[in-house]
């Protein structure tokens, strides 16, 4: 089989035994080089070689057009699975490593879109990548750097590549959050490290908050529509649409400010959606909006960034800017603002994808980056014009698309001349269908129950009328659509419903003026001519919707013999079924987490509610409610029996309340809690014992009748059973069905909190399956708002063991006995918790007392320090807790919120269960969080009245 390398391999130790190694297994001799197949994990499949007594090379199979070759990808010296990057902590006894032979791992290949024919080099993010020429031209060539290329040409996974090799902060920013977190996730996937290097990947509005913290909320195109409804009956001769994107794209848009009434009625007329006649009224609905928004604590990004200009500090010795086109001129100024060195920049995008609304074009963004028009003009983009995600039907429509553009419109710019070549394999097909109900039954029936198909319409108002013929949850408008890829796509009257807006782009526009397979620069004819600023949003919205099949697409249609579909030379008449498979409950849950993270609630909520149907379970929950029902009954009401102290005794057990027992032994009579140091373990076992078994079908049965997310009776998630039990199956089980790896119980604790207590606890858990949890468990990041702007703790940084560390461990200062009541941390503690943690979890030299004693400094609330986050406070000489004035973002029925710390660790709850001795410190903390003041515990009031007595 052919060899390949992957780009970071290094051979430097073992050169000889590796390339003899790599000899036996390009021949296909597993046994001369003494292959075994390591278990598959949820992030692919392994095998190693034995390089020599200590040395092992792992690798891995990719198929690629009938042909297998093999991937060299670490060198893992002496045994030491554990700290390898691609294995991520896996628990691997070599003893018992499976010999294979070489027919059944080929027969296991890992299928890949692309491979080189010549080259052997593959660069890794969550999985193998080979380059083409083109995409390896830009990989070697240095900032300054523009970036053009289509939907699914690979150009963010080659802007990541290319990021790897900058040093000191960085910056990765684009407009969708969803897109800035995958970006890092690949970025950062098995496990890669720049020691010199620290970076960001922020939405743009996340990138705004870093500046300052605007207040209120963002201000979105549906905030708009409300609003503009209200306005209608002054503003009838206005398009809300063409409306919103006139605000976003020319009278906010600009670097220099906001354009005032004046500068807005003098602009060109190719500057303007709006005639001259109309403008006056236009910037009346603008004056309005300014006022809205400040009446209904919105925000307007455009506006924010104007305002936030002289608060940029050059920050970053390179900036990345993905999907460059939804960000307008004013927003892109600030980004400009934080970089160090001037050039020290890449953008990419595609400005036939532009469907936000923003006046975008590449001469502009070149003039600005660049300061100087010369410089601008000299500087080439770079191109990449194959796709690797549609069929080539598809592409061949959306090509023909782009020629149609052109012909009607001229060029957008000099930079966006180019078709896109598909180079997936997969010829797909589109479909042109008669909207009929017949049909339309028939294909709702084929797509109503996969997860491989979903339906798009132009806008959102266009929804309704989809849903009475369509049952897929998977319903979006193109706004929403963006960023979406799915095998199959329905197209939904997009051209019918706006026949008028598309027969203008068809307007003389012939076949014969189709058959050039190349575009070359030309202007429009006509300088006045504004159909391209009108008619923009259609032709582009068609465009992103075609590129979103990755093998077939489905247009209904009333009108077929539009003109534009007949430029588009449709397949007609064809199957209005759509062969998917049928989707599991499991591939259910793993859509709706998948839509949540991307921000789509809509489409998430309806697959719960529709789909999955999940019902609540038939257990009680103690959550805090429960807990202080409990409280009251015991303590307070005295009720008889011993049912209720017993619930309170299990509680205390699972988690951990020592106090709670102490007073169910002595002020409840309940004597059997007199052992509770002895019985905790056992006892907090008891409410989720089916967590430690391998066999946990049942549990996964139980996730499906009652969701991923259901909570067992003492307020944990699945996941958060599966942490704590160090159960490693399961927790991959559950985080492939969609389990939330941040969802929190009622002392805000998430899922790798609930397994950090058991490895501080246990040196065997920590040493055991921790490292294993810790990577499929712990957030990519935390964001915390320090009072004044947004912090995003990055896994890769030192402040973010500490944090969770702190965060696990926060109720204990309270209800445990410590060396001092301060209800606070010391290093010593910390190091104590951190003793047994793998490398993988925290490195070696951030175990010593000054490293930790320099990462509280640096960020404590009163330290003069440039980088200062802000995090902790010192309350006592070497004794810190976290910053009152810190908040932390939370996701509520799907709006992000920011929560006082206290509030998220729940310290009023913590209050009731809590020592004597660290009351004072309770109120403290509270009164400087500026939350309710400390209520006398339940628990503590009876027993007072009883000694009153």
């Amino acid at each position: 089989m052919k060899i390949l390398e992957y780009n970071g391999l290094d051979i430097s130790r073992v050169k000889g035994a590796y390339y003899k190694v790599v000899e036996a297994i390009g021949r296909d001799d597993f046994r001369a080089a003494q292959v075994k197949k390591l278990a598959s994990l949820t992030h692919g499949k392994f095998y190693r070689a034995r390089l020599d007594d200590a040395n092992r090379l792992l690798f891995s199979l990719l198929r690629h057009e009938g042909e297998v070759s093999a991937l060299m990808l670490e060198v893992i010296e002496n045994h030491d699975y554990r700290s390898s990057r691609f294995l991520r902590g896996a628990d691997i006894d070599e003893e018992k490593i499976a010999e294979v032979e070489a027919a059944e791992a080929v027969r296991e290949a890992e299928p890949v879109r692309y491979l080189h024919p010549e080259r052997t080099d593959v660069h890794v993010l969550d999985k193998p990548i080979s380059f083409d020429d083109a995409q390896e031209a830009v990989y070697r060539e240095p900032a300054p750097l523009v970036l053009v290329g289509s939907a699914g040409s690979g150009k963010t996974a080659l802007t990541l590549e290319k990021l790897k090799h900058a040093e000191g902060e960085v910056l990765y920013v684009t407009h969708s959050a969803y897109l800035a977190r995958n970006a890092r996730d690949l970025y950062y996937a098995n496990g890669f490290e720049h020691p010199a290097q620290e970076a960001e990947f922020l939405s743009y509005r996340e990138f705004v908050e870093s500046i300052r913290m605007p207040q209120g909320r963002e201000a979105g195109w549906r905030d708009f529509a409300q609003w503009f409804e209200r306005q209608r009956q002054q503003f009838r001769d206005i398009d809300g649409h063409q409306a919103f994107e006139e605000i976003r794209g020319v009278i906010t848009a600009s670097a220099h400010g906001v354009l005032d009434r004046a500068g807005y009625q003098a602009l060109g007329v190719r500057q303007s959606i709006f005639g001259a006649d109309m403008r006056a009224r236009v910037y009346d609905l603008f004056e309005r909006y300014r006022a809205w928004l400040a009446d209904s604590g919105l925000y307007d990004l455009n506006l924010v960034a104007l305002e936030w200009s002289p608060l940029a500090a050059a920050r970053y010795d390179f900036v990345v800017i993905d999907e460059v086109q939804d960000l307008t001129m004013a927003q892109l100024a600030l980004v400009l603002k934080t970089l160090r060195k001037p050039g020290q920049f890449l953008l990419c995008g595609d400005s036939n994808q532009i469907v936000h609304p923003n006046f975008f074009n590449w001469s502009q963004v070149k003039s600005l980056f660049w300061q100087d028009a010369q410089l601008a003009e000299q500087q080439a983009l770079r191109v990449l014009t194959a796709n690797f995600r549609n069929g080539t039907e598809a592409t061949r429509v959306a090509n023909t698309l782009l020629k149609v553009k052109h012909r009607r419109f001229g060029s957008i710019d000099r930079e966006s001349n180019f078709l896109v070549d598909a180079v997936g394999g997969d010829a797909g097909q589109v479909t042109l269908l008669q909207d009929q109900d017949n049909i339309k039954r028939e294909l709702d029936q084929s797509i109503r129950r996969t997860t491989q198909c979903a339906v798009l319409v132009l806008r959102d108002e266009d929804k309704a009328e989809a849903r009475k013929h369509f049952s897929t949850p998977l319903l979006f408008s193109i706004h929403e659509a963006k960023g979406l890829e799915y095998e199959n796509i329905v197209l939904y009257r997009f051209v019918s419903d706006q026949r008028a807006a598309f027969g203008e782009i068809a307007d003389g526009v012939g076949k014969q003026d189709l058959a050039d397979d190349t575009l070359t620069y030309r202007r429009a004819r006509d300088k006045h001519d504004k159909s391209l600023e009108v008619y923009k949003f259609f032709v582009n919205a068609l465009y992103v919707a075609l590129t979103r099949a990755t093998r077939n697409l489905y247009l209904i249609e009333s009108d077929l013999g539009h003109p534009l579909l007949a430029l588009l030379e449709l397949g007609q008449g064809g199957q209005a079924r759509v062969e998917a498979r049928q989707a599991t409950l499991e591939d259910w849950q793993k859509e709706a987490r998948k839509l949540e993270l991307q921000g789509k609630q809509e489409q998430a909520d309806a697959i719960r509610s529709s789909i999955l149907k999940e019902t609540p379970p038939p257990w009680p929950v103690f959550d805090q409610t429960k807990l202080e029902e409990l409280l009251h009954k015991v303590f307070r009401e005295q009720v008889p029996g011993n049912k209720p102290k017993q619930q309170l005794y299990e509680v205390a057990a699972a988690h951990d309340e020592p106090l709670l027992a102490t007073m169910l032994a002595h002020d409840a009579g309940f004597v059997a809690a007199r052992d509770f140091s002895g019985e905790r373990g056992g006892l907090a076992r008891k409410s989720f014992a089916a967590y430690f078994a391998g066999n946990f079908k049942d549990i996964l049965r139980q996730c499906e009748r009652h969701g991923v997310e259901h909570r067992l009776p003492m307020n944990q998630t699945p996941l958060m059973a599966a942490a704590a039990a160090g159960n490693v199956a399961l927790v991959e089980a559950l985080l492939e069905r969609g389990a939330d790896r941040e969802n929190v119980d009622h002392y805000g604790r998430n899922a790798l909190h609930w397994a950090m207590q058991e490895a501080f606890r246990s040196p065997r858990f920590a040493c055991g399956p921790f490292g294993a949890l810790y990577e499929l468990l712990a957030p990519a990041t935390i964001d915390v708002n320090n009072g004044t702007r947004l912090v995003r703790i990055d896994r890769h940084m030192s402040e973010y063991v500490l944090f969770q560390t702190m965060w696990a461990l926060f109720k204990s200062r309270f209800t445990h006995a410590h060396r001092r009541p301060y209800a606070a941390f010391e290093t010593r503690a910390i190091l104590e918790a951190w003793e047994h943690l793998p490398a993988n979890v925290l490195r070696p030299e951030r175990k010593r007392r000054q490293h930790l004693s320099g990462v509280l400094a640096r960020n404590e609330v009163e330290r003069d320090y440039t980088y200062n986050r802000m995090l902790f406070r010192r309350f006592e000489q070497g004794w810190y807790q976290f910053n009152p004035a810190l908040s932390v973002r939370r996701r509520v029925q799907g709006e992000e919120i920011w929560v006082p710390v206290y509030a998220a660790l729940n310290l009023p709850l913590i209050n009731e269960l809590s020592w004597a001795a660290v009351w004072p410190r309770i109120d403290t903390y509270l009164a400087l969080a500026g939350l309710p003041e400390r209520a006398m515990p339940i628990a503590v009031q009876r027993a007072m009245a009883r000694e009153r007595l």
